[in-house]
């Protein structure tokens, strides 16, 4: 055996519990499939604005230890998430605050616009799926406005087929509050999150362009522990069946202009558009703005199928008993392996969470 732990991925838990071993004396070697680490919170510096490569990245915890944890690997800017949503061409404040409430009903005060939702919302006593629960909060107009069309297309689905939970960490406010996180500590890593991750994991061996699961006899005798990062049905070569996803694809563009939209993701709710949002890059970090220079992308979900990157586990369900026994296989057939992050543990965690799990896990290796 080279190495105490052998890590399969370069993205955030990997060097999260890659730094804590190496700071305990303990060897490692990352392995990553791509040409990049970083996972997809990868970012690349194009004419000077860090592209967020994968999709926006906003760090945000109200973990003091955690936010202690990657300042030592990066210094944070202030920025706030405070995306806008257009709808049939109007634009509206969102999340869904008292500003949002102003443009559509006219109301200035929390009293009023408490009293217009009760008025609006439609009484279903146990809502069963998104769309019950929306509802049973808002009504019909804010549905529609804010979150139909917007959740058709990211999941493919209507939102009557989809389950409650995956709505309500969206705020809704009866102040003028529109920042999307409730939490104390945010912001974006100056200098962007590659950056960050290449500080964590310094003097740390890693092997790009290497895929972990082509000779997975070989990499796995090469340490005491396996640190998997991977997708579970990948691991078994989908033997049990594919763990549905959705996925996405960007349409990136770099525009010779100074500003595009003024402000960093602006979302699309009409059906009728085909995608999501709209992100432009050079609004999470002001410190070096280009003049006449700005890149934006254009975010389309789609169904995803393999080969694509997997962004948003389907967790229905039947998707859930799927992994649950690949879960289980892997415990018997691989008892030396840690799982770790989004696609190990097929569950959509924020950055905070993947940075708390690593160090939850590492712990558990010395208990």
């Amino acid at each position: 055996m080279k190495y105490d732990f052998l890590l399969v991925g370069a993205g955030l838990f990997s060097a999260t519990f890659a730094h804590l071993a190496n700071q305990s004396g303990k060897s490692c070697l990352i392995l990553e499939k791509k040409s990049n680490i970083g996972g997809n919170c990868f970012t690349e510096n194009i004419h000077g604005i860090n592209v967020h490569k994968f999709g926006p990245h906003i760090f945000h915890t109200s973990n003091k230890k955690i936010w202690d944890f990657v300042n030592k690997f990066a210094t944070f800017n202030n920025f706030v998430n405070r995306p806008k949503v257009i709808y049939k061409g109007k634009v509206y404040s969102f999340p869904i605050n008292l500003f949002s409430l102003y443009q559509l009903w006219g109301c200035t005060s929390p009293e009023e616009a408490q009293k217009k939702i009760n008025e609006v919302k439609v009484p279903i006593e146990s809502p069963n799926n998104l769309e019950e629960w929306i509802l049973s909060q808002v009504g019909e107009e804010i549905y529609h406005t804010f979150i139909y069309g917007y959740t058709k297309k990211q999941w493919g689905k209507n939102p009557s087929e989809l389950p409650s939970f995956i709505i309500k960490r969206l705020p809704i406010r009866l102040t003028y509050d529109d920042n999307y996180f409730n939490d104390p500590y945010q912001g974006i890593p100056i200098g962007g999150y590659t950056k960050m991750i290449e500080n964590m994991v310094v003097n740390i061996p890693i092997e790009k362009n290497v895929d972990f699961l082509k000779d997975i006899e070989y990499w796995s005798k090469q340490s005491k522990k396996v640190i998997y990062t991977g997708a579970l049905d990948e691991l078994f070569n989908y033997s049990n069946g594919e763990l549905e996803y959705r996925s996405l694809s960007f349409e990136e563009s770099i525009l010779d202009i100074d500003d595009y939209q003024g402000n960093a993701i602006i979302n699309y709710t009409d059906i009728s558009v085909p995608y999501t949002r709209i992100v432009e890059h050079k609004h999470f970090d002001t410190s070096t703005i280009p003049k006449n220079k700005t890149i934006i992308t254009h975010e389309y979900p789609k169904k995803w199928s393999r080969g694509d990157e997997k962004y948003y586990p389907i967790n229905d369900e039947k998707n859930n008993e799927l992994y649950a026994n690949y879960k289980n296989i892997t415990t018997k057939e691989y008892p030396n392996y840690i799982l770790g992050g989004r696609l190990s543990c097929y569950q959509y965690y924020d950055m905070h969470q993947i940075i708390g799990q690593a160090m939850q896990k590492f712990e558990s290796c010395f208990i």
